[in-house]
């Protein structure tokens, strides 16, 4: 539990900052305006679509006598569109990272340099920096797809899939959240994604108590865009404990790529 709130603390201390200064609140927000607006069309297609999905995978059903066929097929369009929702999570971070890739750099690097220490820089060009994000993103997302693939599957098992199987979902997503979140900073530091995503399984407990209030909030249409500047700040932060700098470890408790 006090890893869980550790991990709460850096993403509330991420908020505090960008609120604190202004100037980078404002330029955190342009891509994740342009974001949403695509993202927000595509979900709004799903919620029409997804009763129709749900009745095209179950024809076992029509001859199932009432109230069976609706329960399952009601409780399959809930599921569909909750991994909908869980995979737009997830797409939606990389997206904004990639679109916003240099304001959120220059972000994370304000951020540690006013939390004191030196600022480690990756010393790649913008193209190169683009690109290993563009390519671990794609890692990231394949990952994100067994896992909803896995979920969409055991969402057919009574009474847990649409119990279960949506928190685990959600554990999930803010797992990974954090991980996209905190690669801003950690990249800088020349950790490629395999040693990005062990040194979070290193510190679940607090990775994802930065990561599922986050994603829980994203949830919310208009939330996603005001909270992501906050989110690469208070990431930067946790990062910075994650990786063992100087001061940085307990800053939650307050409320080079060489891989080709």
């Amino acid at each position: 539990m006090r890893d869980l709130g550790a991990g709460l603390g850096f993403l509330i201390k991420g908020q505090r900052w960008v609120f604190g200064h202004g100037k980078w609140f404002g330029i955190g927000l342009l891509p994740g305006l342009i974001t949403l607006v695509l993202y927000a069309g595509a979900l709004v297609g799903l919620g029409y679509g997804a009763d129709d999905l749900a009745e095209w995978v179950t024809p076992f059903a029509d001859d199932w006598s009432s109230p069976w066929p609706g329960l399952l097929r009601n409780g399959l369009t809930v599921l569909v569109f909750v991994l909908g929702l869980f995979l737009a999570v997830i797409t939606f971070t990389a997206v904004t990272l990639l679109v916003g890739q240099p304001f959120y750099e220059s972000l994370s690097e304000e951020v540690e340099r006013t939390e004191g220490g030196t600022v480690p820089e990756s010393g790649l060009p913008l193209w190169r920096e683009l690109w290993i994000s563009a390519r671990d993103s794609v890692r990231v997302l394949v990952r994100v797809g067994l896992y909803a693939i896995l979920l969409f599957a055991l969402g057919f098992v009574p009474v847990a899939g649409q119990t279960v199987v949506p928190v685990l979902g959600f554990c999930v997503t803010g797992y990974f959240l954090a991980e996209e979140l905190t690669a801003v900073a950690l990249q800088r530091r020349g950790m490629v994604l395999k040693d990005r995503l062990a040194l979070l399984r290193g510190h679940r407990m607090r990775t994802l108590g930065f990561g599922v209030p986050l994603g829980l909030a994203f949830m919310l249409p208009f939330v996603a865009v005001f909270l992501m500047p906050g989110a690469v700040a208070g990431a930067t932060l946790l990062a910075r404990g994650l990786a063992g700098d100087e001061g940085a470890a307990d800053a939650g408790k307050g409320g080079t790529d060489a891989e080709d």
